[in-house]
């Protein structure tokens, strides 16, 4: 478990840092400020590990450590250094995968360990991955990526459900990580590359269609 502790502190600082990253990229299609740069990268790469602390009850995990603000203001840092060029919305597209991909097993494993039941622990790595980019494209005033119908949630879901299935029985946390980790981005990616979605409604969208 100590190894497994570890393992998860750095993707987690990695995950924080990622979304940091894509905040920060929401900030430089739209030519903010450096200071708005940083805020946003701290509101996104936190946003989803807040949530889900307030709700299992846990203490916020960046008021504990704030290293977590630190790494995204780097973050930030680096796309204000870095980030001029064309491509930036693919960038941000691939990071917000492998943040996605990463924060759902976080997520899920923190709530398991914590004491959730692994329905909810799912529920809670599935948030954790969600939540910080549906805040970017708030304040970024994008379409959230939630209304879009590429795959995404769906991604989360599957990372944390496969993750939790693996622990209940019994597989070593890192493989069982791993293999979350892996199916997330995997089914992300297929998103972003073959347009992967799920069926739509088959009604009306309005009752006066």
């Amino acid at each position: 478990m100590d190894a497994l502790t570890a393992t998860l502190t750095w993707l987690d600082y990695a995950a924080v840092a990622v979304f940091g990253a894509t905040g920060a990229l929401a900030a430089a299609r739209r030519k903010h400020d450096i200071v708005t740069f940083g805020f946003f990268a701290a509101v996104t790469g936190v946003g989803g590990g807040t949530l889900r602390d307030l709700l299992i009850g846990a203490p916020v995990f960046w008021v504990q450590k704030p290293a977590y603000i630190l790494a995204c203001l780097a973050a930030a840092m680096a796309v204000w250094v870095f980030g001029s060029g064309k491509g930036r919305m693919r960038v941000l597209l691939w990071l917000d995968a492998l943040g996605l991909a990463a924060y759902c097993v976080v997520g899920a494993a923190k709530a398991a360990s914590l004491g959730a039941p692994p329905f909810s622990a799912v529920v809670m790595g599935t948030l954790t991955a969600c939540f910080g980019g549906v805040i970017r494209d708030v304040l970024a005033h994008e379409p959230s990526i939630l209304l879009k119908r590429e795959v995404y949630v769906t991604a989360a879901l599957v990372g944390a459900g496969v993750f939790v299935i693996l622990q209940m029985f019994e597989v070593a946390g890192f493989p069982a990580g791993l293999a979350g980790f892996a199916a997330a981005l995997a089914i992300r990616s297929g998103a972003i590359l073959k347009g992967w979605a799920l069926p739509g409604f088959p009604g009306r969208g309005t009752p006066e269609d």
